[in-house]
């Protein structure tokens, strides 16, 4: 016979005739203390029962359930993953905070409940209170309430006010790399920096409770940003930037923006403060310029460094004159251009390798797009419409084209790891990778400018970077602002910038990497000098390359002094060309 639901009927309908004919007996015998009894039992065996479902239910689920489906363990609200910097440092993390909530219908003292509200939140403002106060339903309140405070309101025993857990998105390091990390709103979603840029990635290892680590250092970005303030404490900018990058992969090891802002409280921080300099403002570099102008025309052959030019008068391509901030009304080869940073030089360069060659290279370089990376505040650099005699004799140092301080980092990369141009990332790449790109130069050519930049801090305008034992190559910038009211650049207001370079000794795959620093509209310091990109940027960028070299485990070297005499033959072969 198959035990099924008619062999169950049958069994519980025979068991409640025997319960009922129990009683019946029971009450003919006139013992009502067994009518009892039985009633007892059956109560018992009925609870028994139904706690035995219960258990054995329980018990089903736990050993035959998977419990490990992802539609069973969704992350509470909108869960981010932690971020951490490179070495697992932590950046920004989820951590559980209250929402306040009132209900009028269940306040016993309302008087007693405003004060006792409004002396222990002092971010609850009085219209918010007292609206929840004269409502007729409950309410949310004030959001953001640590363990502490909500602790803190619960043991005052107020009648009618709650608390509800909620995520909240917090950052424990404040300032610190406020514009690269960015910042999320309450529903979860990044806003800025790298929790919008890697927003889908944040999500999803929130759900594994991953975290996602970024490309930066703790250490390189302290450095980075502490050398930073203390140039823009002595010159006052208007603004300041500054990024470090592994030539070799694109990571970016280091970015700051000042002025900076706390991303636990980005809506106190005005938009100014909160505009990344490095990835969303362009800027006229001035000869920062130079170095990618010189890189095209070594590399089409236009012009070696014993190349002469002559620069001992003003220069007229176009419609413009050109001249020299510091005159040396001399004939110089290709490395004294670069060295005193000539303007004249470097336009009788660009004249000679022609705009369409020099368009193709700044192309090629990434000038002439937004930064390659995953920041969504890259902004688009303002070029020149038509590439002509004007265009080159503007663009080859500098001037009329507005590009971003990661551009120029991106570029100089390309150029200093061997001719790849790569794109920069923000995201920690595994030990040993190898990343490739486009090739925009010879690795002759790379090798030679390596050299070209080292001369420029031996012997150039960038001295103030130097540091004993590190090899360290650079080129100044001082790009003169343009007056749109008046029409004209500005005699006063400017971009003061260094590209720094280091090592610049060894092979071209050995570990290099690139600091850049700019400040927008510097004063004079202590000094009195005129805040050049030499007096103000260079230094910066000298002081950040000494204190971050251990960290990137580069050691000092015996020091090299590229170009510094020209042989007998280069001498010979430099007249014959003038």
């Amino acid at each position: 016979m198959t035990f099924g639901t008619p062999v169950i009927s049958r069994w519980v309908s025979g068991l409640v005739w025997r319960l009922e004919h129990a009683f019946e007996r029971a009450r003919a015998s006139g013992k009502a203390e067994d009518d009892t009894r039985i009633r007892i039992f059956v109560v018992l065996i009925l609870f028994s029962t139904l706690f035995a479902c219960v258990m054995a239910g329980a018990a089903w689920r736990a050993l035959f359930t998977d419990t490990g489906r992802s539609d069973y363990v969704q992350p509470v609200g909108a869960a981010r993953a932690d971020l951490v910097d490179r070495n697992g440092q932590m950046l920004a993390a989820d951590l559980l905070h209250y929402g306040l909530y009132i209900d009028p219908r269940e306040i016993w003292d309302t008087a007693e409940t405003r004060r006792a509200l409004s002396a222990n939140l002092p971010d609850l403002t009085p219209e918010r209170l007292e609206k929840a106060l004269k409502g007729g339903r409950r309410t949310f309140v004030l959001g953001g309430l640590t363990p502490e405070v909500r602790a803190q309101v619960h043991d005052m025993g107020l009648p009618g006010v709650s608390f509800e857990p909620e995520q909240k998105r917090v950052y424990p390091l404040g300032y610190t790399a406020a514009h690269l990390i960015g910042f999320s709103d309450t529903g979860g979603q990044g806003l800025a920096g790298a929790e919008a840029a890697l927003n889908d990635q944040v999500r999803e290892a929130a759900a594994g409770n991953g975290a996602v680590p970024l490309s930066i250092d703790l250490r390189i970005q302290a450095a980075l940003e502490d050398e930073l303030y203390k140039a823009t404490a002595e010159f006052n900018p208007k603004g300041a930037a500054g990024v470090v990058v592994n030539v070799h992969t694109g990571e970016v090891l280091g970015l700051a923006s000042y002025p900076t802002f706390d991303p636990n409280k980005p809506g106190a921080a005005s938009l100014d403060a909160r505009l990344n300099r490095a990835a969303g403002s362009i800027y006229e570099m001035g000869s920062t310029f130079k170095g990618f102008t010189v890189a095209a025309g070594l590399d089409s052959g236009v012009a070696t460094p014993t190349s002469t030019f002559d620069a001992t008068h003003p220069f007229k391509l176009g419609y413009r004159t050109i001249t020299d901030y510091h005159a040396t009304h001399a004939i110089l080869t290709l490395v004294e251009v670069f060295q005193h940073s000539s303007n004249i030089g470097t336009a009788r360069l660009g004249e000679e390798i022609g705009p369409d060659r020099l368009h193709a290279y700044f192309k090629s370089f990434g000038l002439l797009e937004p930064a390659r990376t995953e920041l969504i505040e890259s902004a688009r650099p303002l070029t020149p419409r038509v590439w002509d005699t004007d265009a080159v004799a503007s663009t080859s140092f500098g001037h009329g084209i507005n590009v971003t301080p990661l551009a120029v980092a991106r570029a100089y990369s390309g150029l200093m790891n061997g001719g790849e141009l790569l794109p920069l990332t923000i995201k920690k790449l595994p030990a040993g990778t190898e990343v490739h790109g486009p090739r925009i130069v010879s690795q002759a050519t790379a090798l030679t400018m390596l050299q070209i930049m080292r001369s420029n801090v031996t012997g150039g305008s960038g001295k103030s970077a130097n540091i004993p034992g590190l090899n360290v190559g650079g080129k100044t910038g001082t790009g003169d602002k343009w007056d749109a009211a008046a029409r004209r650049y500005s005699s006063t207001k400017q971009v003061s910038s260094f590209a720094a370079v280091f090592p610049t000794d060894g092979p071209l795959n050995a570990p290099r990497y690139l600091v850049l620093v700019l400040l927008d509209e510097p004063h004079a310091g202590k000094n009195g000098a005129d805040p050049t990109g030499g007096i103000v940027a260079a230094p910066a960028a000298g002081r950040v390359i000494e204190r971050i070299a251990p960290f990137l485990g580069v050691k000092t070297r015996v020091e090299t002094n590229p170009f510094a005499k020209l042989t007998e033959a280069d001498a010979a072969n430099a007249a014959e060309e003038h």
